[in-house]
């Protein structure tokens, strides 16, 4: 058994080597093609491969879905999607009209800075990260909780509530990563209570929502 063990260990470190000599293959290509001018294809070139190399060793198909989709299973993704609320500027403490946006990549005032429903001045996505709780099997309802993340501001709580019957209601609606805003399931959140962050900007969801994998019959 420890001979296989060793062997599976080994393996796993080859494969983790070789992807990240694939990776720094790659961003060689894609510097190149950018360097030739085009500008545009490389930068789409680097977001298609990030998400592959990203997504690929964490659940079952996450590359091919929304990431909804593997954390809640279609009908609950479906609901999520159908009940997003359209987040809107609040004024921050210096007077600038503030988006909710990803605070993996947004943690100060001046990318958060509102250009329109969908986009801020600084180009970043407007952004909400949900929350699932389920309570039809005991009470027949379904929760979902947007949280909503303004730089300066800290965090927003918006709670959304359905039948199963609602449920059924959204099976025709579609799950794209295009949509606005966009919506980042905490459940499969990567290091999602080992974020740091000031005293009046820590999460309330930090270390309160248990991990699912994946939820494809819910």
């Amino acid at each position: 058994m420890g001979g296989k063990e060793n062997e599976r260990g080994s393996a796993s470190v080859e494969q983790a080597g070789l992807a990240a000599l694939v990776a720094l293959l790659l961003i060689a290509a894609i510097a190149a093609v950018a360097a030739g001018g085009e500008i545009d294809a490389g930068r789409q070139l680097a977001g298609a491969l990030g998400r592959r190399l990203t997504c690929a060793p964490r659940l079952p198909d996450a590359c091919r879905h929304h990431a909804l989709v593997p954390a809640y299973g279609w009908p609950l993704a479906r609901l999520a999607r159908a009940l997003a609320p359209r987040p809107e500027a609040l004024r921050g403490p210096s007077g600038l009209p503030l988006m909710p946006v990803d605070f993996r990549r947004c943690r100060a005032q001046s990318c958060a800075v509102a250009a329109g429903p969908h986009l801020t001045a600084s180009g970043r996505r407007v952004t909400a990260f949900t929350e699932l709780i389920d309570h039809r099997a005991s009470e027949g309802w379904v929760e979902i909780v947007y949280w909503l993340y303004r730089p300066s501001l800290g965090w927003q709580r918006l709670s959304r509530r359905a039948t199963g019957a609602d449920v059924d209601a959204g099976g025709g609606v579609e799950v794209l990563e295009r949509d606005d805003p966009a919506l980042v399931p905490l459940e499969t959140l990567p290091g999602r209570d080992h974020y740091d962050f000031p005293a009046t900007e820590r999460p309330p969801w930090q270390w309160q929502v248990a991990g699912r994998y994946p939820g494809w019959s819910s």
